[in-house]
């Protein structure tokens, strides 16, 4: 395929992207289905989101043809280190994006939306301006805690690059970083100096001294699923 043509390249990232998100959305109804005790629809949605996993693979294949082996046991050490670097390269370029512009300019958006769309219905429509400012001071909360996340995940990535490129083997810090706590389940990183105020967790508290009943503002989970936070770090072999 010619991925020179801008239109059908942009139209295969868009088709990725559309049928990756399906797989999600498929992926959280079917807990929800679940949840409320219809386990036939739920498997439904189950098997519908792995074939549109499979859609998605079609699409990105043809995004990166480099990435595709036809016979995996035909190829050298040196061209399976290719493909698996183009890996993370790749994984590397998307979270550092993710960090670096997407949640910054998303939490920025948020606030500002926050201010001004959900002020302007204040006086013809009160509770529902309410809840709109409530969506979205949240969203932009959300945001700020993602972009932490994402760059973790960078360099994640960065150190098994280097690892892979045999620099060393891939670990974690000996030591913990003073005072945060990272989700097992999403990866939330809590900061101490932050806090957690939406959660009536005021900035200084130290993740000691937050109640038992605490869960993770991203995922919900529970406290006892917090760990103390490791800095990836590239380790001598």
């Amino acid at each position: 395929m010619d991925l020179s043509k801008p239109s059908t390249h942009a139209n295969l990232e868009a088709a990725f992207g559309g049928e990756s998100m399906a797989n999600r959305k498929y992926l959280f109804f079917a807990d929800v289905a679940k949840q409320l005790g219809n386990p036939e629809l739920a498997k439904l949605f189950r098997d519908t989101a792995a074939q549109e996993t499979e859609h998605a693979f079609a699409h990105f294949r043809l995004l990166h043809p480099e990435l595709v082996t036809g016979d995996p046991a035909s190829l050298s050490g040196a061209e399976k280190q290719a493909i698996l670097s183009r890996c993370l390269e790749l994984a590397i370029e998307g979270e550092t994006y993710e960090y670096t512009t997407m949640y910054p300019e998303f939490a920025a958006q948020a606030r500002s939306d926050r201010d001004g769309g959900a002020e302007a219905e204040f006086n013809e429509q009160i509770d529902e301006s309410r809840e709109h400012a409530g969506v979205f001071r949240t969203a932009a909360k959300n945001f700020g805690l993602l972009a932490p996340i994402e760059q973790h995940h960078a360099e994640r990535y960065g150190v098994a690059l280097e690892a892979l490129q045999g620099k060393g083997v891939a670990g974690e810090a000996a030591e913990p970083v003073a005072g945060k706590w990272i989700c097992k389940v999403c990866s939330m990183i809590y900061d101490p100096a932050l806090g957690d105020p939406d959660s009536g967790i005021a900035p200084g508290t130290a993740f000691e001294a937050i109640p038992d009943s605490w869960i993770c503002p991203i995922c919900g989970t529970r406290k006892a699923n917090f760990i103390p936070y490791r800095e990836p770090e590239l380790q001598a072999a």
